[in-house]
């Protein structure tokens, strides 16, 4: 981490001293620009009162170039500041990540959160101090998804998660690569349009201008038009009559379905943008020499059947879109009457969906899927001391950790060591209240995620199998839908229970259940529940205030009792949140009711 630190703190002082140098650049550029146009004015109004007509229009040619330059200079400069001030804040935001100050990113990927999936709720992988918001350097919208996706399941299989690692360990080393990639996504000032619009249209065809003989008659068409204004009402070698009826016909033509042609124009107006930043991120991606197995089979499923590489197509469309967009020049109006140049480029535009249209979806899937992998390096690049999990290939449900700490935990984290195996099935915790049970099984739920994405986790070694993750954690009310939160407590659980009984390798994560019930009836419930999943092929955590269910790792050798324990100083409750061996001796309730400013009887406290 101190290594990042230092190499963050570097390049934001770089980027800063660089954006103030471009910032006094682009202020002289300003200057120079009205000192132009002025003595190019005078210069004119000058030679015009002198009557030195020749002087005069040489001045304006000159001025009227100097100015010119000055202008494509200080809009290149304008692009290069921009681009500068995202850079600067990207390693500004790495620095308040890695202070702990990641909570502020406006991106929290609340819009994946589901309180109906089984475990990303309780784990806080979406929303406010989410995984998602602490990781996430994304910034299209497929690559946003596919990072929700990695963090919402198993993606693939074994083999799948070892070559993602491979993928992640190479761009863990490529601080400078990442962070031009996620520049360019960050240029565009709003956020990313869904692309499902532009690639439903991309596959989408309109025949007629793909038939070699509209294509002909459709630019043969204004040539002769061209002919016919140029003799008829210029050098008026023919009559006027010839000309003016080309025009009206060709205006005819223009309108026939105008208002599908404008929606449709619209359509690629309102991607052209999006499409500058695909282009230029992919351009990044596909020059550069991956050696990953994983990034170089997403490269190949970009490129098809050796054509010209994803970027340069995109590249060719822009400019197509570009023409497009003439159409708000006030003069375009007469041109297009001209020229038929909307269908000029209907016709580009068919050629070019013919041709690469049906591979849009590839690429920027293929993109996404990059992104996703770079936002999973951050944890690498700025925690190198992180384990790279050891994932099993098929055999018993396992989870074995050494030191694991809770990933979004900073100076506060405590690390704990813990082994689930087939012969120890169900780890019983007890402990009282805030003593650090719930934090723990999020602690190895949250890791596990990290591990089946193929990003390091947060412990000294950790090995696991492919387990489908489930928790019951945060379970509360469904009003719409008159469901207690006991109530929604027990769907869970019954789906948990279905789940690990169909056979299928289960990691569950159980806080407190059935709390929401007299105690003699949670008892019974607990010790039933416990007892069934014990015998499944599944694994996991059981948190409990119960002591009595401790009794359980008596009659059962697959259940084992592990406790959290409180001391006191000076009146006060203090906890190390170290897992130890057993069950709790100890309670803490009425004390903390004390401490909470509520009386309760001395003899009670005994």
């Amino acid at each position: 981490m101190k290594e990042a630190k230092m190499q963050y703190e570097k390049r934001e002082r770089r980027y800063s001293r660089l954006h103030e140098k471009q910032k006094k650049t682009e202020m002289l550029l300003s200057n120079l620009r009205l000192v132009v146009f002025v003595i190019g004015a005078a210069a004119a109004v000058w030679m015009f009162l002198r009557r030195d007509f020749a002087m005069m229009a040489a001045a304006l040619i000159f001025f009227s170039v100097a100015f010119l330059y000055l202008v494509i200079r200080h809009s290149k400069l304008i692009n290069r500041i921009k681009y500068t001030k995202v850079l600067r804040d990207i390693n500004r935001d790495s620095l308040k990540r890695l202070s702990g100050d990641w909570h502020t990113f406006a991106d929290n990927g609340a819009d994946f959160a589901d309180e109906n999936h089984r475990y990303a709720g309780d784990l806080d992988v979406f929303g406010k101090g989410s995984v998602f918001q602490w990781i996430n350097t994304a910034n299209t919208y497929i690559g946003r998804i596919k990072l929700s996706e990695l963090l919402s399941g198993v993606v693939g299989g074994w083999q799948d998660i070892l070559e993602r690692q491979e993928a992640v360990d190479e761009l863990v080393k490529m601080l400078a690569w990442r962070q031009r990639l996620m520049a360019e996504g960050l240029i565009k000032s709003e956020r990313m349009h869904n692309p499902e619009e532009f690639m439903s249209w991309a596959k989408e065809s309109n025949e007629i201008f793909r038939k070699p003989w509209a294509k002909v008659i459709l630019r043969i068409c204004p040539a002769i038009t061209v002919l016919l204004v140029l003799a008829g009402l210029i050098m008026n070698i023919i009559s006027w009559h010839w000309p003016v009826a080309a025009l009206v016909i060709q205006y005819g033509l223009l309108s026939y379905k105008a208002k599908e042609r404008k929606v449709l124009f619209s359509i690629n107006e309102r991607y052209n943008s999006d499409l500058r930043v695909y282009y230029n991120m992919l351009k990044h991606v596909e020059t550069y020499p991956f050696k990953s197995l994983h990034i170089l089979s997403i490269l190949n499923e970009i490129k098809h059947n050796g054509e010209s590489q994803a970027y340069r197509q995109l590249d060719k469309l822009s400019g197509i879109i570009d023409s497009v967009s003439d159409r708000s020049n006030a003069f375009y109006f007469f041109f297009n009457i001209l020229t038929l140049w909307d269908f000029q480029n209907l016709i580009a535009l068919e050629a070019w969906k013919q041709k690469s249209g049906a591979f849009i979806k590839s690429w920027l899937e293929g993109l996404g899927r990059i992104e996703a992998l770079a936002s999973l390096a951050v944890i690498g690049f700025e925690n190198p001391n992180w384990a790279k999990p050891v994932i099993s290939d098929g055999g018993e449900a396992v989870l074995e950790a050494k030191e694991m700490g809770h990933p979004l935990l900073s100076g506060k984290r405590v690390h704990n060591s813990m082994a689930i195996t087939d012969q120890t099935k169900v780890m019983l915790i007890t402990g009282s209240n805030m003593s650090g049970k719930s934090t723990l099984l999020r602690t190895a739920g949250i890791n596990l995620v990290l591990a089946y994405a193929g990003a390091p986790v947060c412990a000294d070694a950790m090995r696991a199998s492919i387990m489908e993750i489930y928790s019951c954690m945060r379970v509360r009310d469904n009003l719409e839908e008159s469901i207690s939160s006991f109530y929604a407590e027990l769907l869970r659980i019954k789906e948990i229970v279905s789940e690990a009984k169909s056979g299928k390798q289960m990691f569950y994560l159980l806080d407190e259940i059935f709390k929401g019930t007299n105690s003699l009836d949670r008892h019974k419930g607990a010790s039933v529940l416990i007892q069934s999943l014990s015998l499944t092929n599944s694994i996991g955590m059981v948190s409990t205030h119960d002591l009595e269910l401790c009794d359980l790792a008596e009659k059962n050798e697959r259940v084992v009792n592990y406790h959290f324990r409180e001391y006191y100083r000076a009146g006060k409750i203090h906890f190390d949140y170290e897992l130890r061996p057993g069950p709790s001796t100890t309670r803490n309730a009425l004390y903390l009711m004390r401490l909470a400013g509520i009386e309760v009887e001395e003899d009670s406290l005994s």
